[in-house]
């Protein structure tokens, strides 16, 4: 048994949920600070943030799971995929399924910890549709790269009606900050997606799949996933804007990120996509959790 989850556990990669959960957390965070004085209907909760972290990573268990079975024959036939779990035989198609179908009851049920808030619960059905429905997106749109990034940018929105529903629900405007956030999250996932697509640009022409790199070629889909990195920078630097609070420590932070979005593209070449997973896996890592981290410092430095 221990096997088996520590299979599941790899095969949905259970460690790049820290790719979208800083995100989630800061937008939480943020909602918390901007409540804190003005609006104790959204003062801090301990399990209103238990119940972020439950949802974030059920929702994404659910979907990789879900990913990996409606892709399995893909996998099969792709070099690069085929040692995956599924087509390996190492877990079977009915485990995973199960799986998917276990994770996507709990993401369901973990929306009633925010109880009287009801948002997240009518919410999260249509949510579970759109993380789940991506699998299919390579079939019939280019755009699958940007449909990932909208699902990650779900992170920061969601986790702020979680915690201000009651107050998104007397004004939408409110909403406002998390939508900006959630915009640099869909052009910073979109953007790393398409450079980790350019590893798999000659099985998706072959296999008519649909993905940036298949339609334009590597050195211009870099050139994309470089502009939309441009704009996951410029989104951050206008959060400010709608959302006050943040201060010299976030825009510190933002400087940073841009560094570190340089870094990642130096690592990346047409000729040569030898290291796209450093680039993926350590830089995004790093990305995401530090900006959490300077942002929160920010805020509750701001607070003291």
């Amino acid at each position: 048994m221990l096997r088996s989850l520590r299979n599941i556990l790899e095969m949905i990669r259970f460690s790049h949920t820290l790719f979208a959960l800083p995100f989630a957390l800061l937008a939480a965070v943020m909602a918390w600070v901007a409540g804190a004085r003005t609006e104790p209907e959204v003062a801090f909760r301990g399990r209103d943030l238990l119940g972020i972290v439950l949802c974030m990573v059920l929702a994404r268990s659910a979907a990789m799971a879900f990913n990996r079975v409606a892709d399995w024959r893909l996998d099969a036939a792709n070099p690069r995929t085929r040692m995956r779990h599924i087509p390996s035989g190492t877990l079977s198609l009915g485990s995973v399924a199960t799986f998917a179908v276990v994770c996507s009851i709990g993401f369901v049920l973990a929306t009633l910890v925010f109880l009287p808030n009801r948002l997240p619960f009518y919410l999260s059905l249509p949510v579970l549709a759109f993380l789940l429905g991506y699998s299919f997106t390579k079939r019939f749109t280019t755009a699958a790269h940007f449909w990932l990034g909208a699902a990650l940018m779900l992170a920061p929105i969601s986790a702020w009606i979680a915690i201000r529903g009651q107050v998104v629900l007397a004004d939408p405007a409110d909403l406002l900050p998390a939508i900006v956030l959630g915009g640099a999250v869909l052009l910073w996932v979109a953007g790393f997606d398409i450079i980790y697509a350019c590893q798999d640009v000659e099985f998706d022409v072959a296999a008519g799949l649909h993905s940036v790199p298949s339609r334009l070629g590597v050195a211009r889909s870099l050139r994309l996933a470089a502009l939309c990195h441009l704009g996951m920078v410029i989104l951050l630097a206008a959060l400010p804007l709608v959302y006050p609070l943040l201060g010299w420590i976030y825009l510190a932070g933002i400087a940073a990120v841009a560094l570190l979005l340089i870094y990642e593209h130096r690592l990346v070449r047409p000729d040569d996509l030898t290291r796209v997973n450093e680039a993926f896996f350590q830089v995004n890592a790093v990305v995401s959790i530090g900006l959490f981290l300077l942002g929160s410092l920010d805020l509750l430095a701001s607070r003291g």
